[in-house]
């Protein structure tokens, strides 16, 4: 039995539609049912993930909004007259929303891209060796830029190698460190002048730092090397937990360094690790 034909004949001998309605709905749904097809699928085992694939795939072929909310509307009757009939248990459409276009993923770098860029600074002098400091304290723990310039002397524990970083709302968390952003701490420490400026990181005139003084060094750094890419602190910590994700750590520990309230706020990297993963595979295995 052809269901959706007869939920058009039930549509128009019933319901009394209009002809254009009828004859946008019937094109809907057989549209709907040779994706089905396709998939080795019918209307009747359809699951939401079936439903929710089609409207990706008509935004792709290039659907207006207007015309996939109509085959979304369709489907939905289908399944709701479908649920009436006792064709099926479960309505899997309710489950389905329009699809919202998708965020831009964020930018980072590779790894390869970011020990070149940490490389960069060459820690001979006081302002070198703190810019030095600077880029692996931010690869190394992931902080933001507001947690970095207020980070203090006393906040930083080179022996057990962490820093206490005070996040938004006042929480603080614990962050541990590598042997290179320590080994870049001291040096830069060993050429930072007695002060009574409690901050870790100073300007040249011992005050602390400014947030917009470190995005101007760090794009300063990026435009030294060949990376074509929009760079700032934030997408540091971007590069961060992707890497530690991409290295198998869990979403849970990466969401504890990275001081999110909320894992739905950290998930996000798990789409990135995927597109960064999809491309180098493509790379690795061109289609033929």
């Amino acid at each position: 039995m052809d269901f959706a034909l007869e939920f058009i004949s039930y549509l128009q001998k019933e319901k009394r539609f209009s002809k254009n309605t009828i004859k946008s709905y019937k094109g809907d749904l057989l549209q709907f049912k040779a994706f089905l097809a396709r998939r080795g699928k019918n209307i009747l085992i359809a699951e939401a993930e079936d439903i929710y694939n089609f409207l990706l795939w008509l935004q792709k072929e290039g659907y207006s909004k207007t015309s996939v909310e109509r085959k979304l509307a369709a489907i939905k009757s289908l399944y709701k007259y479908l649920l009436r009939i006792g064709a099926i248990q479960v309505n899997q459409a309710k489950l389905v929303n329009y699809p919202r276009k998708s965020k831009p993923l964020p930018t980072v770098l590779s790894e390869k891209e970011m020990a070149t860029l940490l490389e960069l600074p060459d820690p001979a002098d006081f302002f070198s060796s703190r810019d030095r400091a600077i880029l692996e304290l931010l690869y190394a723990t992931g902080m933001r830029l507001s947690e970095l310039v207020g980070l203090n002397l006393s906040d930083v524990n080179l022996k057990d190698k962490f820093v206490r970083v005070k996040g938004k709302g006042g929480k603080e968390r614990i962050v541990p460190f590598g042997e290179p952003a320590r080994r870049a701490l001291i040096q830069y420490l060993s050429f930072r002048k007695n002060s009574d400026e409690e901050a870790l990181f100073l300007n040249k005139f011992g005050k602390r730092l400014s947030p917009r003084w470190v995005e101007k060094t760090v794009d300063r750094y990026i435009k030294l090397t060949a990376i074509n890419k929009k760079i700032s602190p934030h997408k540091i910590r971007h590069s961060f937990a992707t890497h530690l994700l991409m290295r198998g750590a869990d979403i849970r520990t990466i969401q504890e360094l990275l001081g999110h309230s909320s894992l739905s706020t950290t998930q996000k990297y798990t789409h990135l690790n995927f597109e960064i993963l999809k491309k180098e595979y493509e790379k690795a295995h061109p289609e033929e």
